[in-house]
């Protein structure tokens, strides 16, 4: 979240929301950036042209600018030197009361930026608010949207507005007025699509959605389930027929109603994305519509309505701010298991996009006097691009700037010369299918979660090919073994599939609580004790002196013939696909680090991989940050091996024929 362009010295910051964090009495200061002398490369790097398959969104850099009436130039001269393409541009409209009624000057704007993108060959984007809206000095004025539009507000079931004042969030000054507005209040709404239109009008080649939630991530409002409106509870009733204040029972997932209601919710804030976007490219055909949320795969995508599945298939990109559920956000002091949580959540993400782009908005460093800030970036972004999304670079909460500008600038300048690597469609080879079922984990996150996490860390840290399996891939999914990680809700849509899947002589393995009613063919595997959780379970206690190998009997059901084989140390995480019909490994190692105290990796070395079928073909080994070397292997036990360099904090392995 960018709120309110402040300027400390001659550089200019923004400050950012803190997602799920709550929010009262959160006054962490603005990390300023320090420039250390780094070899810059070449600052002057060309776009990346768009394609049938791919558009620009897919090979963003982005670095972040509040723009003003007159600092266009600055912006993508700056953006250009700095190696960024995608830039991120902060005038809110609908956001700022002021402008939501009068736009006419902040469109100048954001025309000017991107009429000044086009031009250098960059992209630019526009930040706007989803449901916020802050009325700036409303103690010093009689016209406030809440003072105007009282029947706009979210409410509790109690009835009181969800406006609140400065303090309540560092972004809210002292003096302003902040309000969480209904998606279902039509005046409100209407003007609204009115301004997006009006921004896709200029040009600019991307709407950039923020908060987009409904209001329960404020002190006092985690548990209230809003909104309790007039306009989303007549919305409810109709859809429905039962009314949201006597026939549900907030927080109650065993009750039928409350679950129409945590549905209902999420759908509302899919259709508003979708809205936004349908009257964004009736406009502009081809902007794009990113959606920027915090909830990842866990509670809080149900809690606030956000829910990123869901979201995927109606916008074209969307950025995170994950902190995967209870994990720390800050890089410089993530453990060895909140690395392997972010490594599942993003490669969730990149199976709900199914094929549009992911953005991480995340944070490295914030003021850590044990962790070299430098350190702590490199860490971020070589986590984040060996699962193919895409790195955004922010100082402390800011969305803007730098923790370090030059490592920015030889990061970008690093990916830019690998970028097809990264960033071309990877495909799967011999999958086994980890099942993310989006009710399940709606209904029963405390038990799906966990189970769901493990196994998919098992299956990395044991170097197996993985494919996150959705209700929307299941059509697709061509592997011989299917886990479904404590499975609790089941349409029948999906059991039938899962029957002709068994029926197809294929290994479905069912872990935990069984929904599936498939009887006890014998392709049909339970394990009534859920693997994953006991082995998340013994990671929460010391991920360091976890063995995989513990769960063997798990593993040794999966019936997996693995034409890439990898041996490595299991703090290494691993992702296996194709690229361009190529086998790709990509290697995130997280040996030796500790949050707080070590953001330097143990070096890997023995790390092997062979591939299956061939006795002639050649080998390649990109290192994070180094270049390309030939790899020579050795022919043997069906295949060829390939022993690779030292492994320092990540690295690329990949073969051709």
């Amino acid at each position: 979240m960018i709120r309110n362009p402040i300027r400390l010295g001659s550089v200019l910051f923004h400050n950012a929301g803190l997602g799920r964090w709550r929010a009262s009495g959160i006054t962490r200061a603005l990390a300023a950036s320090t420039t250390i002398a780094l070899v810059v490369l070449s600052p002057f790097l060309q776009a990346s042209p768009d394609t049938a398959e791919q558009n620009w969104t897919h090979y963003v850099r982005i670095g972040a600018y509040g723009l003003q009436s007159d600092n266009a130039d600055r912006i993508v001269r700056s953006a250009q030197e700095d190696g960024v393409f995608g830039i991120e541009v902060d005038n809110d409209i609908p956001g700022r009361y002021e402008s939501f009624l009068n736009p006419e000057e902040k469109l100048k704007a954001i025309r000017e930026v991107a009429e000044r993108a086009h031009a250098a060959g960059n992209r630019a984007f526009v930040y706007i608010a989803g449901t916020e809206c802050i009325t700036a000095n409303a103690d010093k004025t009689p016209h406030t949207l809440a003072k105007d539009h009282p029947d706009w507000l979210q409410r509790k079931i109690s009835g009181e507005p969800a406006v609140f004042g400065g303090g309540t969030a560092f972004w809210i000054a002292k003096g302003d007025e902040d309000v969480w507005v209904s998606p279902y209040a039509p005046a409100w709404r209407k003007t609204y699509m009115e301004r997006v239109r009006q921004i896709a009008a200029t040009g600019i080649d991307g709407i950039y959605v923020d908060i987009p939630y409904w209001m329960t991530h404020f002190d006092g409002w985690e548990d209230t389930w809003a909104s309790f409106d007039d306009s989303t509870v007549a919305a409810f009733r109709k859809e429905t027929g039962l009314d949201a204040k006597k026939d549900v029972k907030l927080g109650d997932f065993s009750d039928r109603n409350f679950r129409k209601w945590v549905d209902f919710r999420i759908q509302t804030i899919t259709d508003f994305m979708q809205d936004i976007d349908q009257n964004a490219k009736a406009v502009n055909p081809s902007i794009k519509t990113i959606s920027e949320i915090y909830p990842g795969i866990e509670e809080e995508a149900v809690r606030v309505g956000a829910d990123v599945y869901s979201l995927y298939a109606v916008v074209d990109a969307i950025a995170h701010e994950y902190e995967f559920g209870s994990g720390d956000h800050m890089a410089s002091s993530r453990t060895a298991l909140d690395w392997f949580n972010y490594q599942v959540g993003m490669h969730s993400f990149r199976a709900f996009a199914q094929g549009k782009a992911t953005w991480i908005l995340n944070y490295s460093w914030d003021g850590d006097k044990k962790v070299d800030r430098r350190e702590a970036m490199m860490n971020l972004v070589v986590s984040e691009i060996m699962t193919g999304s895409n790195f955004w670079d922010a100082p402390g909460h800011s969305m803007a700037g730098s923790n370090d500008s030059a490592t920015r600038t030889r990061i970008f300048s690093w990916i830019k010369g690998h970028e097809d690597t990264f960033y071309r469609p990877r495909t799967t080879i011999a999958p086994i299918g980890v099942y993310f079922s989006p009710s399940t984990r709606n209904y029963n996150a405390d038990e799906f979660i966990p189970s769901y996490r493990g196994i998919l860390i098992l299956l990395m840290q044991q170097h197996r090919e993985f494919q996150v399996v959705t209700p929307r891939t299941l059509s697709v999914f061509q592997g011989h073994t299917l886990i479904l990680p404590d499975v609790r809700v089941i349409s029948e849509s999906e059991r039938a599939w899962f029957r002709k899947y068994v029926d197809g002589n294929k290994t479905l393995v069912i872990t935990g609580e069984d929904a599936t009613q498939l009887g006890s063919p014998s392709n049909v595997l339970r394990f009534s004790k859920c693997p994953g959780k006991d082995y998340y379970a013994a990671l929460q206690k010391d991920v360091d002196e976890v063995n995989p190998e513990r769960e063997h009997e798990f593993i040794e059901n999966l019936k997996f013939d693995a034409p890439v084989r990898v041996v490595a140390s299991p703090m290494v995480a691993t992702s296996i696909s194709q690229v361009d019909g190529k086998p790709h490994v990509f290697f995130s190692n997280f040996a030796g680090l500790k949050g707080g105290v070590n953001p330097i990796q143990t070096p890997q070395s023995g790390v092997q991989v062979t591939v299956s079928g061939t006795t002639i073909g050649h080998g390649y080994f990109l290192p994070f940050l180094g270049e390309v070397q030939l790899l020579n292997g050795t022919p043997g036990d069906g295949g060829v091996t390939y022993k690779l360099p030292a492994i320092e904090k990540g690295a690329v392995f990949w073969y051709e024929p």
